[in-house]
């Protein structure tokens, strides 16, 4: 192979070049144990208040943690009231339930004669909820301590709706229509279906 004059003088210059960039490299390069030292621009004062702040704050540990056990230990106590159950139908036969056996306990007894269920709703993002819908018949003072019953419940159940009528008044018995409703897990709840919109 035979090289022409301009091709030798590139060789050469690019020969040149690595040597030189070598020497530079190795005179500037990071030495073996030698490392360079960072004045720190922290003053002594920023240091002492950093501690401080610091020293506060694990001081307030341990109050934290025994608030949050008490909180933990409060939801565990609260979600007991939470409707379990494997399927929609199922919890809301447990709080038609529920509120037959409030019914059931009124002094004197009162009839659930008719139920409507309505399908779940969203709770907030960990919880739903189902309604059930009774019609009976009864006094004021059975409704009243059907409400205080109902509060008193060890489920998560609530008056939604109540609708009150006058029917007899030699009786002093009154149509009633109410709306219970009872907090079930998120999982029950179907996801609602979003639909493309085009204009």
């Amino acid at each position: 192979m035979n090289l022409q004059d301009r091709d030798k003088r590139a060789l050469q210059i690019l020969a040149g070049a690595v040597i030189l960039a070598g020497i530079v490299w190795v005179s500037t390069g990071p030495k073996g144990s030698s490392k360079a030292v960072v004045a720190s621009t922290e003053t002594v004062e920023n240091a002492e208040k950093r501690l401080k702040k610091l020293r506060e704050y694990a001081a307030t540990a341990p109050a934290k943690q025994q608030m949050l056990k008490q909180l933990t230990a409060d939801l565990t106590k609260r979600e007991k009231g939470v409707l379990q159950a494997a399927t929609v139908g199922q919890a809301q036969s447990q709080l038609l339930e529920v509120v037959k056996r409030v019914a059931k306990n009124a002094d004197p007894p009162v009839e659930v004669r008719q139920s409507e269920l309505t399908p779940p709703e969203p709770l907030g993002e960990s919880y739903g909820m189902v309604k059930v819908t009774v019609s009976f018949e009864c006094r004021i003072e059975q409704l009243v301590n059907m409400l205080a019953d109902l509060a008193d419940a060890p489920e998560l159940v609530a008056t939604d709706q109540l609708r009150v009528n006058t029917a007899n008044p030699k009786q002093k018995t009154m149509p009633v229509r109410l709306t219970v409703a009872g907090v079930i897990p998120r999982r029950l709840v179907p996801a609602r279906k979003t639909f493309p919109v085009t204009l």
